[in-house]
């Protein structure tokens, strides 16, 4: 057992205490387990902030757990398994959806990324119900590829075993889903998560390909690595169109470029509302993972429609750019409404540098949880304006 003194603010001591004393050592010797020590709060009366600081980071920890699983055994069907496990006894509402449903709803662009591999695709559809029964829902979207080789663009091989995250929105996703069904937020959220793998074969999409979205619009394949935006584009329109949302927000590892711009410091954010931008930027103040906007300049537009005999491309005219070139891409899908983009490649899968210290060297983050629940939470409970 550790005593941890919470130095007035028990929350954030909870939070790092559990991040940093999380292990990953499912695959090892049970004589080789190291212990994972019991935490206490001593000699401070805040236990509620103490509990809400567990709990967030409990969520955060089962992100990195589902990314941390290597991805022979973490399939799609898998994953699905995993979500109904750790989300159906708090409550949250979990439907399964399998390769005929998905094409019946035509998700057509989704399978063309999912007939690569000989895992069959499965599309995730979660759902909490804290506030009005016809009050209209957030609707949360993760890029679930639970390992991206590159297809036939094949990523280079030193990189490749770190692409066993690349369902790290989706795994952000549940977790969050799991918290604030803790937490009884008075909100209705519903979260979508299409899960496939994106590998090299015969029956892969190739360079050149032109997919029909499920919306309508044609889709020119210029680089197959590019398959995560491909796959949210699908999910996008079919919550617009299923759930009518208030407010959308995906969650994706996009853009290696998100990576070279911002490193580990913080998630990239897009958005086409600045008050939800004051909001989220809050949040990860408050959490300590912070978050960092870019734009959504018509400039960026341009680049992915520019091409004559397509209405998109799912790479766009470079050089440079590509973080915004990718969110551009996924506003060509979202016609109007609210909507926040999430590009976590920078800090949501391995850990490269020591600049957290309650985080491991070489270990999925499971990053930014705690952001997206404390961002949900002050939607859902905003300040009283009388209140000063």
């Amino acid at each position: 057992m550790i005593s941890v003194e919470g130095f007035g603010q028990a929350e954030a001591a909870a939070e790092g205490a559990a991040l940093a004393t999380w292990r990953f050592q499912d695959f090892k010797a049970k004589e080789d387990h190291k212990s994972v020590p019991h935490l206490e709060l001593f000699m401070d009366a805040d236990s509620a902030g103490w509990q809400r600081g567990l709990l967030k980071a409990d969520a955060q920890n089962l992100a990195r757990n589902l990314c941390d699983t290597p991805a022979n055994i973490m399939t799609p069907s898998a994953f699905a398994r995993a979500a109904v496990e750790a989300l159906c006894p708090c409550g949250v509402g979990v439907e399964v959806r399998d390769k005929d449903w998905i094409e019946s709803k035509k998700l057509n662009a989704f399978l063309a990324v999912a007939k690569g591999s000989s895992e069959p695709p499965i599309f995730l559809e979660l759902g909490y119900c804290g506030g009005q029964q016809d009050e209209r829902p957030i609707v949360l979207v993760g890029k679930g590829i639970t390992y991206d080789s590159g297809g036939l663009c094949l990523k280079k091989c030193k990189q490749m075993s770190e692409f066993k995250g690349d369902m790290a929105g989706a795994a952000v996703i549940v977790a969050t889903m799991k918290a604030i069904a803790s937490l009884t937020l008075p909100i209705n959220v519903q979260a979508l998560i299409p899960l496939c793998e994106n590998m090299p074969s015969g029956m892969s999409m190739k360079p050149g390909d032109i997919l029909f979205a499920h919306n309508g619009a044609s889709i020119q394949v210029e680089d197959t690595s590019n398959e995560g935006r491909i796959i949210l584009a699908d999910a996008l329109g079919y919550a617009r169109e299923a759930h009518k949302p208030r407010l959308m927000i995906d969650v994706a590892t996009l853009s290696m470029g998100m990576r070279s711009a911002l490193g580990g410091a913080a998630s990239g954010v897009y958005t086409n509302n600045h008050d939800l931008w004051r909001e989220i930027n809050k949040a990860g103040s408050i959490t300590g993972d912070r978050v960092w906007r870019f734009p959504l300049w018509h400039h960026f537009t341009k680049k992915v429609t520019y091409i004559t005999n397509a209405d998109v491309t799912n790479t766009g005219m470079g050089p440079g750019g590509s973080p915004c070139r990718a969110a551009a891409f996924l506003k060509e899908f979202v016609p109007c409404g609210d909507w926040v983009h999430l590009d976590i490649t920078s800090c949501g899968m391995e850990c490269h540098s020591a600049d957290y210290p309650y985080l491991k060297m070489r270990r999925m983050t499971g990053r930014p949880t705690r952001t997206l629940i404390q961002f949900l939470y002050q939607i859902a409970c905003p300040p009283d304006p009388k209140v000063k």
